[in-house]
């Protein structure tokens, strides 16, 4: 169960939904920036062996971090449907409202603090 968090404002909730449009823009350009960086590396193109083994690691990171982007996406587009059905702030497992500065830091969140604590330790 939650710490009792008080409601989110109108205003509250504006400046949200404008941090949630803008990360979702944020994700989009970051997935169309990455298209070329998780290309597999051509193993004939003639580079050093150090050369080579470095651009399959940053290729690695690279796939990662797009998971990691469309991941968000994904949340931050959920978020969106919650804000346009009026349950946006809710926790989804224990239904008391998320904290304003937890929403502040990571829009996208579903959980509140506690909630995604006790998930986390699952």
């Amino acid at each position: 169960m939650s710490a009792e968090q008080p409601e989110l404002t109108d205003e509250q909730l504006d400046e949200l939904a404008v941090d949630l449009r803008e990360l979702k823009e944020t994700l989009e350009s970051a997935l169309v920036d990455t298209v070329d960086s998780i290309k597999p590396v051509d193993l004939d193109e003639p580079i050093g062996r150090l050369s080579r083994m470095e651009a399959m690691q940053q290729q690695n990171m690279a796939v990662a971090n797009r998971r990691n982007f469309e991941a968000r996406l994904e949340q931050a587009l959920a978020a969106l449907g919650r804000l346009d059905r009026g349950d946006y702030g809710q926790c989804r497992e224990c239904e008391e409202p998320i904290g304003y500065r937890r929403l502040k830091a990571r829009p996208e969140s579903r959980l509140c603090l506690v909630c995604q604590s006790s998930q986390e330790a699952r």
